[in-house]
């Protein structure tokens, strides 16, 4: 992301429930408001993903956890600020009814606050953002932000080049009430 003024074109974006394409700390997203269940089925459609298959959301802070009723504890909290912000996704119970277009019947979901400046200025500014990998379910993530484009092509607002990211996705682990965690994903980041 460049110039405060494409910062601000985005917010404006996402906040009116569009969705685009920009660079995270591990790939490139197609994201949009988590908080926006119009945005979150725009994206499922989009990527043809599989409509039980929850998405990774990206959180600007501890705080943003309160928007989906998550009351941490004491040792989720302590672990959570030793390790974000990290390419760590990490899986916590909500079993809201009024969530269930992001947890799927999952009844959780996985929240990773972004290593990447940029990216935490805009999450503070749209709050919560849902960001799948750049790509068609079971296609090869984008690199750069042309192969993006072959994907999505005019169906999106906004593209934001990063140049060329290839990268691991981030490590995914459950994180139980007492901080005991399960490594459902090894990625990236090495616990």
């Amino acid at each position: 992301m460049k110039a405060s003024s494409q910062l601000s074109d985005i917010v404006t974006l996402l906040n009116r429930g569009k969705i685009g394409v920009l660079p995270t700390d591990t790939i490139y997203g197609l994201v949009g408001s988590a908080l926006r269940s119009g945005a979150v089925e725009k994206i499922y459609k989009l990527r043809k993903r599989a409509k039980d298959k929850p998405m990774i959301i990206l959180v600007s802070s501890l705080n943003d956890l309160n928007n989906f009723n998550i009351k941490l504890t004491g040792e989720q909290k302590k672990f959570l600020e030793k390790t974000w912000p990290n390419p760590v996704s990490v899986v916590l119970p909500c079993s809201s009814k009024r969530f269930s277009y992001l947890h799927r019947g999952k009844e959780s979901m996985a929240f990773r606050m972004p290593n990447d400046k940029m990216l935490l200025e805009v999450l503070r500014q749209t709050g919560p953002l849902v960001a799948p990998s750049a790509n068609y379910e079971g296609e090869v993530p984008a690199e750069n932000i042309n192969q993006a484009k072959k994907y999505f092509e005019k169906k999106i607002s906004f593209y934001i080049a990063g140049g060329k990211i290839k990268s691991q996705p981030s490590t995914i682990i459950s994180l139980d009430n007492e901080g005991n965690r399960r490594i459902l994903r090894q990625g990236i980041f090495k616990l």
